[in-house]
């Protein structure tokens, strides 16, 4: 496996010190890491800031000896239900992604990954599931010319579950469509990390990768002098290895399961230790050290 670091982690969108694109991929490489996974957004590598910033990022990777293994697309394929078909909403996501395929061309990228979309509460679910396939396989056939391949990461409602992913795939049924498999979501969902994993290691081209803690939650009730248990933990991200995720289990699975592809390091939350610059490096180089530690790159 090969390790990367995520530019989200130093963007500054949880509180954390800010790095400029050029600043984090020289960065990552003093780290350690030969790769690196790039946000397709500001402050990073939005499409409209990319013909000024490619040549330089291009350039940063060069002097860096670190390549660039996916560029982060941030897709949100739900239609809002004050919009209704007013605003070209699925159009405009699906041009985002094929902008990013431009970029990644340039920068000799083989990997954009992306969301599905977040359930609409009153919107049929069928419905929701087909526009989320029709726009990913539209996605698909227009990044293909660029040599690139989508990469559908476990994180928003539709097709969450590690079986509904699967289905999805098959029914999106392209050649440069993969997964971006993560334990951290099938970990709070309660699914089994190495079975999980290893069935859908086939179909998988990157992980990305952050530990957590559940910390319970309690509302004090003054009527009865005590407290109630709220049903949904606060999760707070914690240094790898520390949390309560399995991931000697889920890497055994995806391993098993014969994925060797890019693994990657993202503090996307609040951080336990703070957003310093000095607790993220610190956090980079645990994750970068874990994986060796555990013989998975």
């Amino acid at each position: 496996m090969t390790p990367c670091l995520f530019s989200i982690s130093y963007a500054g969108f949880w509180g954390q010190s800010v790095l400029s694109l050029t600043e984090f991929i020289e960065h990552a490489g003093k780290l350690g890491y030969p790769a690196v996974m790039i946000a397709g957004k500001r402050p990073h590598l939005s499409p409209l800031d990319a013909d000024e910033l490619a040549p330089k990022v291009k350039a940063a990777l060069a002097s860096a000896e670190v390549r660039c293994e996916v560029l982060g697309a941030y897709t949100n394929l739900s239609q809002p239900s004050i919009v209704g078909c007013e605003v070209p909403h699925i159009e405009m996501q699906i041009g985002y992604v094929e902008a990013l395929a431009r970029t990644a061309a340039q920068l000799g990228t083989k990997i954009i990954r992306i969301f599905t979309a977040y359930e609409v509460e009153g919107q049929d679910p069928q419905a929701q599931w087909k526009r989320c396939t029709s726009a990913i396989r539209e996605m698909c056939d227009r990044v293909a010319v660029h040599g690139v391949t989508i990469a559908i990461q476990n994180h928003h409602d539709v097709g969450l579950h590690t079986a509904a992913l699967l289905e999805m795939l098959a029914e999106i049924d392209r050649e440069n469509c993969k997964l971006g498999f993560d334990a951290w979501s099938p970990a709070l969902r309660g699914e089994d990390l190495y079975e999980a994993a290893k069935a859908a290691a086939p179909h998988t081209i990157i992980t990305t990768n952050a530990d957590y803690i559940k910390v319970p939650r309690h509302r004090y009730r003054p009527e009865l002098v005590n407290y109630e248990r709220q049903s949904t933990d606060w999760v707070r991200a914690v240094p790898f290895g520390t949390g309560f995720i399995d991931y000697t289990a889920f890497f055994s699975g995806l391993k098993d399961g014969g994925f060797d592809g890019a693994a990657t390091f993202e503090m996307c939350s609040p951080l336990r230790g703070g957003g310093e610059l000095r607790n993220l490096d610190a956090c980079a180089a645990t994750y970068l050290n874990w994986m060796r530690g555990g013989m998975f790159v």
